[in-house]
């Protein structure tokens, strides 16, 4: 993933609506006033009474029973996230073919089959099923003109062995689209030049969430802002908000650093997400209201918090965090107002992150290494509920 792309990387281990946007219209371009900085009271935090004890937690067992694959006909899979009625899953797949990177899926979970309903054509990220129209939502870079020769070079540098740290692609032709629940009938929602993608829509599919660098593809950069955007285009990535047909776009935060992985509170008054620091190193969760006031950092352990997502009842937060170590992702969930330590989720060996709850909250799906390969594939377990507000002691 970014400074992620330089340490996170997850994103991508496992994998983290461009749209004809007629109504889409600019945000403001007054100067605003920077939020807070996502940041730590020191840098031995993780080795703190909390880390320790978020070190011999052993939650899993209790927490999570008859965990198993959901995805098994995938090269990789990540980032997926169930329809509002729990019948459906929507998630991104890499699987054999002229096109290597991730397209996007629907798998209906009582066949278990899945359909491709993106384009085929090449990156996508960050998919959604609106809660009440027959529709589905991703980021995509099809309409990029070198799409095809992307997927060509990407192909070549596999077969050719070469090795090379996991980077995640912050391209400028990502936009943000709506289809049919088939995947026709594309509409971009966007429509704008910069990396537009992470959208999610609120519970009742009115407004649509996301993350995008176009400020600064908007304006004119001093020499010094060039430098930060050139060393790390996400360095300009804020959080927006917009009318799910893609109107009414307004910008949320204005804080150096990669704002990004927005979420809904179940009952739309929030917004969960994570907040790197400038120097792109460490990131922690935080939460505001659905207008960009009230903003409150939960985490603050100087290392990689991030993709937070809300349990639906709204007691808790669940998150992925490196805190045991560099390349030991866990889960991890917190209360929403931060007030009491983090409490441990996962123990099994590999990477575990974006974790995400079915609509009754009884169950759990995650993208994990937890593989006898070692790839990135969505798991899935039964949730228990009430163990975990015990854990929290709520």
């Amino acid at each position: 993933m970014k400074n992620l792309n330089k340490s996170l990387l997850l994103v991508s281990v496992l994998g983290l609506a461009a749209f004809n946007q007629a109504t889409m219209q600019s945000v403001a371009a007054e100067p605003q006033a920077a939020d807070g900085t996502a940041g730590a009271t020191s840098s031995a935090q993780a080795e703190s009474a909390v880390g320790r004890n978020l070190a011999e937690g052993n939650n899993e067992d209790i927490l999570l029973n008859g965990t198993r694959r959901l995805v098994t006909d995938s090269l990789r899979s990540g980032e997926g996230y169930f329809s509002a009625d729990g019948g459906r899953f929507i998630y991104q797949s890499e699987t054999t073919g002229d096109n290597p990177f991730y397209q996007i899926y629907v798998m209906d979970l009582a066949s278990g089959e899945s359909r491709k309903v993106s384009p085929g054509v090449g990156l996508t990220t960050c998919s959604w099923i609106h809660p009440s129209l027959d529709i589905v939502m991703f980021s995509s870079t099809h309409e990029d003109p070198d799409a095809l020769a992307k997927q060509a070079e990407e192909i070549a540098i596999r077969e050719s062995g070469v090795s090379r740290p996991y980077g995640w692609d912050y391209d400028r032709h990502y936009d943000i689209y709506q289809a049919d629940s088939n995947g026709g009938n594309l509409v971009n929602l966007t429509n704008a030049d910069g990396y537009d993608a992470e959208g999610s829509y609120s519970a009742d599919g009115s407004q649509i969430l996301f993350a995008s660098n176009r400020e600064a593809y908007q304006r004119s950069l001093s020499q010094a802002e060039q430098k930060l955007f050139d060393d790390d285009s996400s360095y300009f990535m804020d959080l927006y908000i917009m009318n799910a047909d893609g109107s009414n776009v307004r910008q949320l935060t204005h804080s150096p650093g990669y704002d990004g992985g927005p979420f809904f509170s179940p009952n739309n008054q929030q917004v969960v997400w994570r907040r790197f620091n400038p120097d792109g190193n460490s990131a922690e969760i935080w939460t505001m209201d659905i207008d960009g006031s009230n903003q409150r950092q939960l985490t603050a352990d100087v290392m990689v918090s991030w993709g937070p997502y809300f349990h639906p009842s709204g007691d808790y937060i669940i998150y992925s965090s490196n805190i045991l170590g560099n390349t030991n992702f866990e889960l991890f969930m917190i209360d929403p107002e931060g007030s009491n330590p983090p409490v441990r989720v996962t123990n099994t060996q590999g990477t575990d992150i974006l974790p995400v709850f079915s609509p009754d909250g009884n169950s759990l799906a995650w993208s994990t290494t937890r593989t006898p390969d070692g790839t990135s594939q969505i798991h899935i377990g039964d949730w228990n509920h009430e163990k975990a507000l015990e854990l929290l002691g709520l």
